[in-house]
């Protein structure tokens, strides 16, 4: 089990030593390899102290490979540790295994941008299970440090990322990753075990015990409402709208409409459709003074046309959404027909 601890604990370094590491190249890829075989040590580690044997067993017995014994990967772990529950946390290992498969032969340092959420959320997932489980003397804080930033200018490629995903090869870890995201339920798309969106606020210290760090986090629910209520007015501020990764594919109300009613065994109208962008808020209402703030892994604001475009996540999530009648009901405040009744 010691072997399992130390395993996790210099692979979640190398985790981030790859990521932070200066330059453009590979970084995801990399992250994705280090974190999986993290999670795989601790999981093993966790059954271990459990008096578990992690192995896989063909006609009951152990198998083995050149004599050692066959360790569960780290799907077949979270299956057995999770159970029948889908909490945020297990969401996040489950997208990023099938990321990690979807890329291990490909180059796409253009996914980098968009993936630092789930990146994040992961590694804080684990070692607040590894510290739970274990203790916190082997808590990884003391390791790690605040990734350095240059400039506060947002770098150029977070705007090519989406047409260089254009390319043939990735389009079908776009497409893993518009899926897996729309797939998602609200609570957990939005949670921060899912995945972990901060924003950098300068810090100046005026007074002596303040200033031993530049880097304050705070806990949500254990701020005062003045804070809150500060921290808003501050992401409203700084706030970067977000660059969705299938820009270049992004379509018009009538062609999510078709989509939907492609999939969907209820019929889906124009009204329907509008109904839905207003139960899930995924944009403003028609006149709005800020029509830009949507939720740009579903929607973005056209500003050449002035109109909204929406991503194949918001058409995943609504054909999810339109084929059940009760949801469909709690959308439209109409009954549902069929599509063959017509």
């Amino acid at each position: 089990m010691k072997d399992n601890l130390e395993k996790c604990q210099l692979a979640a370094i190398a985790a981030v030593e790859a990521y932070n590491r200066p330059g453009r190249s590979f970084r995801t890829a990399q992250f994705l390899v280090m974190i999986v075989i993290a999670w795989t040590a601790l999981f093993h580690a966790v059954y271990y102290r459990r008096n578990v044997k992690p192995w896989y067993k063909k006609n009951g017995r152990f198998e083995r490979i050149d004599g050692d014994p066959k360790h569960w990967d780290l799907a077949e772990c979270v299956k057995r540790f999770y159970g029948a529950n889908h909490p945020a946390e297990r969401k996040n290992i489950e997208f990023l295994i099938g990321l990690r498969n979807k890329i291990e032969h490909r180059h796409l340092p253009e996914l980098d941008p968009s993936l630092y959420g789930e990146c994040q959320a992961s590694l804080l997932n684990l070692e607040e299970l590894l510290v739970h489980t274990f203790g916190s003397k082997y808590a990884l804080q003391e390791q790690l440090a605040v990734s350095l930033q240059f400039s506060t200018v947002v770098p150029p490629e977070k705007k090519k990322a989406a047409r260089a995903l254009a390319v043939s090869n990735a389009r079908s870890v776009k497409e893993y990753v518009e899926t897996f995201r729309g797939n998602l339920p609200s609570t957990v798309l939005s949670s921060m075990k899912y995945s972990y969106n901060v924003y950098l606020v300068p810090k100046v210290a005026n007074r002596q015990s303040a200033a031993d760090a530049s880097v304050e986090f705070v806990k949500v629910d254990e701020a005062s409402e003045e804070e809150l209520l500060r921290l808003e007015r501050l992401n409203v501020l700084i706030r970067e709208k977000k660059i969705p990764i299938a820009n270049l594919e992004l379509l018009k109300p009538g062609d999510v409409v078709t989509r939907i009613n492609a999939s969907a065994p209820f019929i889906v109208s124009q009204n329907a459709h509008s109904d839905a962008w207003r139960y899930y808020k995924v944009r403003p209402k028609t006149g709005a003074k800020k029509p830009e703030q949507c939720d740009t892994a579903f929607c973005v604001y056209d500003e050449a046309h002035k109109d909204y475009l929406y991503t194949q996540a918001w058409v995943s999530r609504c054909i999810e959404a339109f084929s059940r009648a009760e949801t469909f009901r709690q959308i439209t405040s109409r009954e549902p027909k069929l599509q063959d009744d017509f």
